[in-house]
């Protein structure tokens, strides 16, 4: 009788379930993996060599396009890399913008997640719940910035502008009678921050809503409860980050233990798993929308009391104030000279790093001295996670290779960048 052989089989690159352009080459006896190996480079962007020719400006949109799902997380620690080597300060008004915005994108990160990772693995109402909620939280964003998505809102010294006093309404059409055009601008009569106030005031319990439709849901336990097992140990090893290691048991957080603008003044938990395992990781991803809650509740409390300036006063980083301009030539050449030939950064290096959703997210700078980096490298969460997807795979079955795709939270345009 002939020996049966394994053999190989192409797991994409256009599989949903591959959240981004992911090829993966699967040994397989049967529909057991035996081996996973990963192949990158369908997508690549050349984003770190793009910076080396752009103003510091100029690259800062780059960065909401890389992990398109955590826009503003990546624009913050490539501003943060960037005052490192300015040595200049932030407002403390534009600090905690930039924390409450960090949580909102974290909000909007852990919901695609939990909305794909359900639709991955067969459960697909999550998705429509968890996509109601990524609506308003839009609407956060395009209040600030003007975009839903690429905000490209931060900025070196501070954020672009202050929060609007005012959100916007929804307008009559022939498909809402007044009834329904009440109901959907009831929380849009006051400020921006009136409307995050009131969001994060009924998002517990949507929260709960997926909870009750996942948590001891038993078909979303046997396809997650022991699946992907990571020790601790090897959780450290791997170089894992964010929920990846703390879905293994190890309170690691660098808004806990290294706190960044005025995370150290923040009231919050690191919430931690006990097995390592595909469940874990998803309960930790669930606890971490209720802190961030809380978190974004205590910034909303401080900046609805501390009015104040939200970006550098220093004039060689952030361009003069429109009023300023009218007023004489000297600030509006000024402004032009600023937008068209950017500002000098001091030689020297920084690395700068966030706790972004999907883990550690860095930025290695190098400056010559220049209006643009001399050498750029991104540190992304995913880019290590995934490293270490052959190791967890071998032995499962091809379905359980689709719920590892999930639980990573990976994002190829910060993996293949």
């Amino acid at each position: 009788m002939a020996e049966i052989k394994n053999y190989s089989l192409n797991f994409g690159p256009q599989h949903p379930a591959a959240h981004g352009v992911l090829r993966l080459v699967l040994e397989l006896d049967g529909e057991v993996v035996q081996r996973a190996d990963p192949h990158v480079g369908l997508l690549h962007r050349g984003t770190e060599k793009l910076a080396e020719y752009k103003t510091y400006v100029q690259s800062l949109p780059y960065m909401d396009r890389l992990d398109y799902v955590s826009m503003m997380c990546n624009e913050h620690a490539y501003c943060m890399a960037i005052e490192k080597l300015l040595n200049v300060q932030v407002p403390v008004r534009a600090q905690y913008i930039r924390v409450l915005f960090s949580e909102i994108t974290r909000l909007l990160n852990h919901l695609m997640w939990l909305g794909s990772n359900g639709m991955d693995l067969g459960a697909s109402t999550v998705l429509m719940y968890t996509f109601r909620e990524r609506e308003e939280l839009f609407d956060m964003y395009e209040a600030v910035s003007g975009a839903r998505m690429h905000a490209a809102y931060f900025r070196p010294g501070g954020v672009y502008r202050d929060l609007p006093e005012t959100m916007a309404q929804f307008k009559p059409s022939k498909l809402r009678n007044a009834k329904a055009m009440e109901d959907l601008n009831r929380n849009r009569q006051g400020s921006l921050l009136d409307f995050i106030e009131d969001f994060c005031q009924r998002f517990p319990k949507r929260i709960d809503e997926y909870e009750a439709l996942l948590t001891d849901n038993r078909i979303w336990k046997q396809r997650t409860v022991g699946i992907g097992v990571v020790t601790p140990e090897r959780a450290l090893n791997l170089g894992f980050s964010g929920v990846m290691l703390r879905g293994s048991g190890i309170a690691w957080d660098l808004r806990k233990k290294q706190p960044y603008e005025v995370y150290g003044q923040m009231d919050f938990d690191i919430p931690v798993g006990k097995e390592g395992d595909c469940y874990d990781r998803y309960l930790v991803r669930v606890a971490e929308m209720r802190q961030s809650v809380r978190i974004m509740q205590q910034c909303v409390a401080w900046l609805k009391a501390n009015p104040g300036a939200v970006i550098t006063e220093n004039l060689k980083v952030a361009p003069p104030a429109r009023e300023k301009m009218k007023e004489g030539m000297e600030d509006l050449i000024h402004h032009f000279k600023l937008f068209s030939e950017g500002f000098r950064v001091p030689e020297g290096e920084a690395y700068a790093a966030v706790e972004h959703p999907k883990g550690e997210f860095g930025i290695y700078m190098v400056s010559d001295g220049a209006n643009k980096p001399y050498r750029l490298k991104i540190r992304a969460p995913g880019f290590a996670h995934l490293s270490a997807y052959d190791e967890l795979t071998r032995g499962h079955m091809i379905a359980d290779a689709v719920a590892m795709i999930g639980t990573m939270d990976i994002v190829f345009g910060e993996i293949d960048r």
